[in-house]
C-alpha cells in the first residue's frame, strides 16, 4: 500500500496511557470507510506499559498502524509536531490516547462532508465525557448543527469542537502552525489549531449533531484534572499569545477586551499582577472607544 494511497490519517498522541490506549486504537481499527486510511499513534516515552501495547497492536497490524517512539519525553506539542508531520493522508482524524471513538462510520461520515463541502477546513462533531470509570459526566441532550469561523473561535467560541472530534484538511497553510514557535508555547494546542486553520484558509468548521466520541476526564489528563487555578493561568497565557500573533479588526478587538475583562482581569488583580493586567488591557484597548469599557462596567 502506497502512503499517497491514504484518504485519511488518524493522528493519536499518547503518555502513560496504558489503562485506555487499547481502547483507543480498537476505535480507530473498527471504522468502517469506502477508502483506505492509517493509523499513526506516537508515544512520548511513556513511563507504564503503553508503548507496548501499541507494539502489540502493531505486530497485528503492520500495514495500517505506525509507531512512532521517542528516547526521551519531548511535551505534548512537539509530539503532536512529530505525530503530524509523519501523517499522510487528504485528511487528519485527531484523537489523544486516552479518548476513543464510539461510531464506526465517523471517519466516513466527516470525509463525505469535507469532499463535499470545500468551504470548510475542519469537521467536527458532539462529544461524551465521561470520567475513568466510563461515567457520563455531560452529553449533549439535543445536538444541532454548528458553524464557526475564525472570528467566533477567536472570541472564544468553539462548543463541541474537542480534540477527538477534529478532522482537518492536510494542506500546507494549515502545517504552517508546526513551524511557528509560538505554537510549543501554548497551552491548548488543538484550541490554536483550530483557530490558525480558519485563519489561514479564510475557511470554516462545522460541527455535526452527532455524538460520535468519548472526552475522558480523568487525574492523569493533560489538561481535564489540573487544579482551578493552574487551568486559569494556562487560559490567560493562551489568551495573550492569541491576542499577539493573530490579525483582527477593531470590532474584534472590542470582543476580545470583553471577554479579557469578563474572564480574565479579576483572577490576575486577585494574584497581584496589576501590571500584566494593564499591559493586556491596553494592548487591547487601541482603537476600542472608551466608552465601550464604560457601558459594560455599569451593565
Amino acid at each position: 500500500m502506497k502512503e499517497d494511497e491514504w484518504m485519511v490519517s488518524i493522528c493519536c498522541t499518547t503518555y502513560n496511557h496504558e489503562k485506555f490506549i487499547a481502547q483507543t486504537v480498537e476505535s480507530f481499527l473498527m471504522q468502517k470507510t469506502d477508502f483506505k486510511y492509517e493509523i499513526v499513534v506516537s508515544d512520548d516515552c511513556s513511563t507504564d506499559q503503553t508503548l507496548q501495547v501499541l507494539k502489540t497492536y502493531k505486530q497485528a497490524y503492520p500495514d495500517k498502524l505506525k509507531v512512532l517512539a521517542a528516547p526521551q519525553n519531548t511535551g505534548a506539542h512537539r509530539n503532536m509536531i512529530k505525530t503530524a508531520t509523519a501523517c499522510k493522508g487528504k485528511y487528519v482524524a485527531v484523537c489523544d490516547g486516552d479518548d476513543y471513538w464510539t461510531d464506526p462510520l465517523k471517519l466516513q461520515k466527516q470525509v463525505d462532508f469535507l469532499e463535499r463541502n470545500p468551504e470548510y477546513v475542519i469537521c467536527c462533531h458532539y462529544t461524551r465525557v465521561i470520567d475513568a470509570d466510563n461515567n457520563t459526566l455531560h452529553v449533549s441532550p439535543n445536538p444541532v448543527p454548528l458553524v464557526y469561523t475564525y472570528h467566533d473561535l477567536l472570541v472564544g467560541k468553539q462548543a463541541e469542537t474537542k480534540t477527538a472530534t477534529v478532522v482537518y484538511r492536510n494542506i500546507p497553510a494549515v502545517n504552517q502552525i508546526f513551524e511557528k514557535p509560538w505554537y510549543v508555547k501554548c497551552h491548548a494546542g488543538d484550541k490554536l489549531l483550530k483557530i490558525f486553520a480558519t485563519f489561514i484558509t479564510g475557511r470554516k468548521i462545522y460541527v455535526m449533531p452527532e455524538v460520535m466520541s468519548c472526552y475522558r476526564n480523568h487525574t492523569g489528563g493533560i489538561w481535564s484534572m489540573i487544579r482551578n487555578d493552574a487551568r486559569m493561568e494556562k487560559m490567560i497565557s493562551d489568551f495573550n499569545l492569541i491576542i499577539t500573533n493573530f490579525t483582527y479588526q477593531t470590532v474584534h478587538k472590542k470582543k476580545l477586551l470583553l471577554l479579557y475583562v469578563k474572564k480574565y482581569l479579576l483572577f490576575e488583580l486577585r494574584k497581584l499582577r496589576v501590571a500584566k493586567a494593564y499591559n493586556t488591557v491596553r494592548y487591547l484597548l487601541r482603537a476600542v472607544p472608551f466608552v465601550v469599557i464604560v457601558n459594560y462596567i455599569v451593565t
